[in-house]
């Protein structure tokens, strides 16, 4: 591969003016940026910022409404993904578009020139990945690969087409602690070659360790630029949000009662091909604490959440215990009854219906009992919209919701925003025990520390909370104690305090045991 040319006093990308309506609403108003190279450039903002639709103008996704953008001196128009790359515009996004059953190097072909062999993409791909330590057997299937293998796929494409930029976008979220220190050094590698990386995460201290500038969006606006190197993580925050991020309070030791939620040996084979299977798990949550799971996404956690939820019963009744009462082979609404409540990863189709306001979308997620309280008539039951309407405002102004009207619906609020309403929704039923799977995943720092916060203060009033995430920070914040799974198995749990980065990522990447507890 060429190494990039750095010509100097010239910028390999600016922007000025960008703006981008959706309507009448400017999602991106006036942006100006500039990147030089040999630049790795943080994109920094709350959910709603822009950033995405910015980032999506400069791959050739959607069309500005207005502005310039200047690539090597140049004013272009960038007319599709393909022209882009074309320039020498890379991207990987957050979620991969890759095929399971095919395989690496297949992958790979589906975006290149279709005149360019196999054999030739499988050796020239073997080459980079060994040349920027992101390993990969080109002849493997991604259905076998773990999430970090299938992101060094996505960062191969995009370097076999000799990119000068490559857009990067929470490229972590998904890695364990070892495997973005590995990230790390291919970025500085590229940096090194001259090469430009935007870098867009809402982990604050990786940006401080490998960005050398940051620009700051709120609500469609440039509104800060700085080297993130000489800011804090608080500081860098309150540039986000435009005020302080409140630190989640917990308690040293939280005073803790009965087991409130019990796995014991639950097992159950995997749905799909692809789906991880759960084998002989054992767990339990007492009243007034915060088990955390971690994992690297695609080792069992949906299933563990769908098992526990009652989405996907079981046919042992007997391994999940929500208050010493058996429930494997039970339903969502039976366990609700019960005093649980879930929040599942997936906001949108999952969690709430977008096309219905959020008063339908609460409805919906009571049980049969609770319901009443929003249902008048006889065997034709009619919702009672006002009294709906006003637990919903409750829940929006408990939870800093911030909507455009009274009763939208839940498609038109941002993912941040729908996330804080869906966890609210559920803490409104005041349950004895809640399940999160991935409960701030892509949300900003605000709205992070509100839900937090909000979930160690429900264990504080006695209930069992149950969070599932691929956030180190968030679990370590959150988090009385820590298990990880790890190819459908569920390590023994720790206290917080006697975890580290080290410890959990040995126990992601499959080894248990007391050696790695000991780990140094």
């Amino acid at each position: 591969m060429d190494e990039v040319k750095k010509p100097a006093g010239q910028p390999l990308l600016a922007v000025s003016g960008l703006t981008k309506y959706f309507g009448t609403f400017a999602a991106c108003d006036g942006i100006d940026l500039e990147i030089d190279r040999g630049e790795i450039h943080a994109l920094l903002g709350e959910n709603g910022a822009g950033k995405s639709t910015l980032v999506k103008m400069l791959f050739g996704v959607l069309e500005p409404s207005a502005g310039q953008i200047v690539w090597q001196g140049e004013p272009v128009r960038i007319e599709a993904p393909a022209h882009a790359r074309r320039l020498g515009i890379g991207m990987v996004f957050q979620h991969f578009s890759l095929f399971e059953a095919l395989t690496v190097a297949e992958n790979i072909a589906l975006s290149l020139d279709p005149g360019i062999s196999l054999a030739e993409i499988s050796d020239e791909s073997r080459r980079l990945s060994v040349e920027y330590g992101l390993p990969l057997d080109p002849r493997a299937h991604v259905a076998d690969l773990s999430v970090g293998e299938r992101q060094r796929i996505e960062i191969v494409r995009a370097l076999l087409q000799n990119p000068s930029l490559i857009i990067l976008d929470e490229p972590t979220s998904v890695l364990t602690p070892q495997e973005a220190d590995r990230l790390f050094e291919t970025l500085n590698k590229l940096r090194a070659e001259g090469r430009s990386v935007l870098y867009i995460s809402h982990r604050l201290e990786e940006v401080q360790r490998i960005c050398d500038k940051a620009t700051v969006l709120r609500h469609g606006k440039v509104t800060g630029a700085c080297t993130p190197r000489e800011e804090t993580a608080a500081s860098l925050a309150r540039m986000m949000v435009g005020g302080e991020v409140s630190e989640i309070k917990r308690p040293e030791a939280m005073t803790t009662g009965r087991v409130l939620l019990e796995a014991k040996g639950l097992s159950a084979p995997s749905r799909t091909p692809f789906a991880a299977a759960l084998k002989d798990i054992y767990l339990e949550v007492k009243a007034g604490e915060v088990l955390a799971i971690a994992g690297v996404a695609g080792n069992g956690q949906s299933e563990l959440f769908d098992a526990l939820s009652g989405e996907y019963p079981v046919a042992d009744g007997q391994s999940v215990l929500i208050d010493g009462k058996p429930v494997g082979s039970k339903g969502i609404n039976f366990r609700r009854a019960l005093g649980a409540a879930f929040v599942p990863e997936e906001r949108h189709g999952h969690a709430a219906v977008t096309s219905l306001p959020l008063s339908e979308n609460l409805v919906l997620a009571r049980n049969e009992a609770e319901a009443g309280t929003f249902l008048a008539g006889g065997p034709l039951k009619m919702i009672r919209r006002a009294v709906a309407r006003a637990r919903t405002g409750d829940i929006s102004k408990f939870m800093d919701v911030r909507k455009s009207g009274e009763d939208p619906t839940a498609g038109s609020l941002s993912g941040g925003n729908l996330q804080k309403f869906i966890v609210g929704r559920e803490l409104d039923r005041k349950p004895k025990v809640i399940i999160v799977n991935q409960p701030t995943w892509g949300v900003d720092a605000g709205a992070a520390a509100h839900i937090r916060q909000s979930l160690v203060d429900l264990a504080r009033a006695g209930s069992a909370v149950l969070v599932i995430s691929q956030d180190l920070d968030e679990i370590f914040e959150i988090a009385t104690r820590i298990a990880v799974i790890s190819e459908g198995r569920l390590s023994d749990s720790y206290p917080s305090e006697t975890m580290t980065l080290e410890k959990i990522g040995l126990l992601m990447g499959g080894v248990h045991g007391e050696e790695t507890v000991d780990a140094h």
